[in-house]
């Protein structure tokens, strides 16, 4: 039915494991556990086919899920990046081309 596979989904770990920790909690802890997951089958809507466009993008909403802030601070690493070399681009470009430099400053 899926419910194994979508939690390790959801949380970026293994499938294998997110079923074998089922079983070991199935007969051992609790075995209200099988009728809970036939349930949670039947209830939880099917993951849509084409939800990812690919495997990157999976494994980024993965990292989203498992630490959000870790994820908005890589993003906004990466915004810095493009940020200082765009003005390394600019600041290349303006000052081989002083009639750029002052439309730039008159622009300001």
């Amino acid at each position: 039915m899926g419910v194994c596979a979508g939690i390790a989904d959801y949380t970026g770990v293994n499938a294998l494991w997110v079923r074998l920790g089922f079983l070991i909690l199935l007969f051992t802890v609790a075995p209200i556990l099988l009728p809970a997951y036939f349930v949670t089958g039947m209830l939880l809507s099917k993951k849509p086919p084409h939800l990812y466009v690919d495997q990157e993008e999976t494994k980024y909403w993965q990292r989203v899920r498992q630490s959000p802030k870790r994820t908005a601070r890589e993003i906004r690493s990466r915004f810095r990046d493009i940020d200082r070399r765009l003005a390394d681009v600019e600041t290349y470009y303006v000052t081989s081309n002083p009639r750029l430099s002052a439309e730039i400053e008159r622009l300001r």
